[in-house]
């Protein structure tokens, strides 16, 4: 089965050479060197001051949110992984659905707008498949309303807007390393912040709030990334660069080879992309569905990301209510009904992305 991502690893000999360090130090968690490195070698490489490391993307959005301190409404996109949803409830906030730029796949800011109320304390939005939200439209919007800004910025590894980080951008970003992403530690992530302030903050924070041996200052958990985590991805830093070409170039293909049908493209306004995904919207969820079916009877396997849509989730929606309708989500709907993520990884040979070009052209409404 050719998968719609596959793992990328560094050669086992870079990896074993980092173990060594730890066979010989005994120094597994708890900030260990390999981690400091790591923290040292991202904020380099993705052009940042603070960035904090921790053990998975979805702990990294939870404390950049505690750390902030939110309260009542938080506004959001229904069209992202239910992860950006679901950390909202764990920490007792309301999720508010805005709908999306039909072209970017990202939330629209006009609609954000619209649903400000004066419960509202946050925006969250995601930079979806890596692809930058309306950042320059979203801070004005903060500002305006007073508002924190935080993006989940799980896919965007080494993006930029206009020729800067768009981790630069709102009050706090989190990123995600997991298997499946562009820059992995098999889990991890990172939280990107401004404000150098909440550095001491967010530290407590992802180790139970300890601030010495005999001081527990505030209720915090356990989210520290460890040090075998930390190797992997300091091997992933020298592949890098080799990693996005790759994908870059499988990206195009597809692309090219898909061109002049009713496929749809993602609008992309990154000044400096990664490749993440390859997302394709259908004609219809009819279309997307025959696609899907034909291309896994052929031993291939792509994902409806992000289908449904979170607020269609069974917990969020117990009462059975129209709640694309209540929201107006029309194109948020839209989009879900009729995406497709299509394998793209370092290692797929261009001969599969070929295959699969002539399986969707042969599948016409």
């Amino acid at each position: 089965m050719i998968n719609v991502t596959r793992p990328d690893l560094p050669p086992i000999e870079e990896y074993i050479e980092y173990l060594k360090g730890i066979w010989e130090n005994r120094w597994l968690t708890n900030h260990g060197p390999l981690v400091r490195l790591l923290e040292r070698r991202a904020r380099d490489y993705l052009q940042v001051k603070n960035l904090v490391v921790v053990a998975n993307g979805t702990l990294a959005l939870q404390i950049a949110l505690r750390a902030l301190e939110l309260k009542g409404e938080v506004i959001t996109t229904p069209f992202t992984f239910a992860t950006t949803t679901n950390v909202l409830m764990w920490e007792g906030l309301t999720p508010v659905f805005a709908d999306i730029d039909p072209r970017t796949f990202n939330i629209d800011p006009v609609h954000v707008e619209k649903k400000i109320s004066e419960k509202t304390s946050a925006i969250l939005a995601t930079h979806l498949y890596g692809n930058p939200c309306h950042v320059e439209m979203l801070a004005q919007i903060a500002r305006k309303h007073d508002l924190k800004l935080i993006y989940d910025a799980a896919h965007a590894f080494g993006v930029e807007y206009k020729n800067q980080s768009v981790l630069d951008y709102g009050d706090v970003s989190t990123l995600s390393f997991h298997a499946t992403k562009v820059f992995t530690t098999g889990e991890g992530g990172a939280i990107v912040f401004k404000d150098e302030r909440l550095l001491e903050k967010i530290r407590l924070l992802i180790n139970h709030g300890i601030a010495s041996e005999e001081r527990v200052i505030i209720p915090g958990i356990n989210a520290k990334m460890n040090e075998f985590q930390a190797a992997l991805g300091l091997c992933g830093f020298e592949h890098i660069y080799e990693k996005i070409r790759s994908r870059k170039r499988l990206y195009e293909f597809y692309k090219e080879r898909l061109a002049g049908t009713n496929i749809q493209f993602q609008k992309i306004i990154a000044s400096r992309y990664n490749y993440s995904y390859m997302p394709i919207g259908l004609e219809n969820l009819h279309h997307r569905d025959m696609v899907y079916s034909e291309l896994l009877r052929n031993g291939i396997k792509p994902r409806k990301y992000f289908f449904p849509l979170t607020v269609q989730f069974d917990y969020l929606n117990k009462k059975g209510k129209d709640l694309v309708g209540h929201y107006d989500l029309k194109h948020a709907a839209d989009i879900a009904n009729r995406i497709l993520c299509l394998p793209l990884y370092t290692d797929l040979d261009v001969s599969v992305a070929d295959d699969i070009c002539k399986i969707i052209k042969g599948k016409k409404m």
